[in-house]
Parts: C-alpha cells; structure tokens; sequence
C-alpha cells in the first residue's frame, strides 16, 4: 500500500502547526474570591501579631552580666510586658541600656517568640584604674579601649593602677599641648595591653609624664622604662628576654626594643 503523497504529509503539517487553544483568564468572581482570601490571611496575620494575647512581651532573659545584676539590667531595659512583642521597640531598648549602664560595652536585644525578650550583655573589663578625683579611697575604671566606665571604692585584683603625673613645664607641657589627656590615657592603655602576661600580673602602676615618657613599677621595687606605646610588641619580647638574663635587676629599659638595657640588683 502507498505511502501518504507529498500533498497529503503538508496538510497534516499545517495541521499540527496550527495555533494553540487559547487559556481562559479568571473570571470576576475568581478574582473577587481571590481577594477577600488575601485580605482575610492578612487580618488575620495582622490581629494575631498585634491584637490577640498569643505573642505579647510576657518575660525577659539577660546572660552576659559579670558585675551587674540580671534585675539592673531588667531595670533600666524597661521593656513594656504585655505589649505586642513585634511591636517593641528593640533599638530604643539598646540606646536606654547603653546610655544608662556606662559598664555595657555592647547589648543584642532580641525576640524570642512567642513571649521573651533577650538582652545579651557584654561587659567592659577594666585594664587600668585611676584615683577617682577629689573622692578619696574611690577609684575609675578604665577598659582597653580608654573609656572610663565605672567607679568602685575597692581596686580590682590585679588591675594596675593609673598615674598621670604630666608637668605643666618642659617636655611634658609640650605634650600635653599636643595630647589632651584622654589620648594620654588611650596611650597607657595601649602600652599597658602589650605588658607580657608573665609580667602582667606583676605589674602594679603604670605612670605617663608624657607619650613618649610611660614607665611601669613592678613588685620587688622594680621599674621598666617603656617610652612610647609604640612598638609594643617589640618591647614586650625585649622585657621578657632581658628580664631572664637579668634576674635581679631592678631597672629596664626598652624604650629602644633594639637597644634594651638594665641596671640595678
């Protein structure tokens, strides 16, 4: 039997190539339906975020605290129990805590659905401390990055204590000029962080005249000429060697970390 002719194989081809059926759009009412069920989910959305008891500020956790007490800070976050939890205000919360509770280095205030709110505190940690000014027997914290955060009437163990001792006259004058105090401060808490650890606890004052005049006075009557807070690391390493291959030293110099010295038994 033949095959189908050329004629009848093109007619199939027009066939199969034709248009395809054309879809039918949603009609009115569809749309309509589809609406009130968008506006129904989000009502319903909206009442159960704000206006039902379901997820409402009920509790508040605080972790982090070294010093300050859970209730203090609870205290001064001041959340708003039984108001919607999505609508408190977390950023207010934050800028309260930190401006209130100067020993705050940091606090994430967050939800924790359906009920709590979370402050996670971070506490500053004193580096250095200085005597408080005209309140004898009190003294200031100061943590590594400067900042004076805290008053206390009895000294942290192991937490050198603050001279400023700058004149008004010769090279300390001049640096004053060109330091205001606080920057002295950020350079002896600079030079006061790169103390070897070894060292570290041994370390009772640590004394500015000027920034490129900072010393340390250790245990044992001893004393170490540090200079600047600049090459640190460098004046660590050379205290550490020239402490060990002079034991009973009473003096060191690392001012020049190239050039370090001792003197004294």
């Amino acid at each position: 039997m033949a095959g189908p002719t050329t004629a009848e194989r093109g007619a199939d081809e027009d066939l199969d190539s034709g248009p395809p059926p054309r879809r039918r759009l949603p009609g009115p009412r569809a749309l309509i339906a589809a609406a009130v069920a968008l506006l129904l989910v989000g009502g319903a959305s909206v009442w159960t975020l704000y206006g039902s008891s379901w997820l409402r500020a009920e509790q508040v956790s605080v972790s982090g605290t070294r010093v300050l007490t859970e209730d203090q800070v609870r205290g001064v976050a001041d959340v708003p129990l039984g108001d919607p939890l999505v609508s408190v205000d977390l950023d207010g919360i934050e800028s309260r805590l930190l401006r209130e509770l100067p020993r705050i280095d940091s606090v994430e205030v967050v939800r924790s659905w359906p009920h709590g709110i979370g402050l996670k505190v971070s506490e500053r940690t004193a580096v250095l401390i200085v005597e408080a000014a005209g309140n004898a027997g009190k003294y200031v914290e100061v943590d590594a990055k400067g900042v004076r955060f805290a008053t206390v009437s009895r000294a942290p163990e192991g937490v050198p204590l603050l001279e400023l001792s700058m004149s008004r006259s010769g090279s300390s004058a001049a640096s004053l000029r060109r330091f205001d105090e606080d920057r002295l401060v950020r350079e002896a808490v600079r030079a006061a962080g790169a103390i070897p650890a070894a060292i570290a606890h041994e370390t009772l004052v640590v004394k500015v005249r000027s920034y490129d005049s900072i010393s340390l006075e250790l245990t044992g009557d001893r004393t170490v000429a540090w200079g600047s807070a600049e090459k640190g690391r460098a004046k660590a390493r050379a205290l550490t060697a020239l402490m060990k291959a002079a034991p009973d030293a009473g003096h060191f110099d690392v001012s020049v970390p190239t050039a370090p010295a001792s003197s004294g038994s």
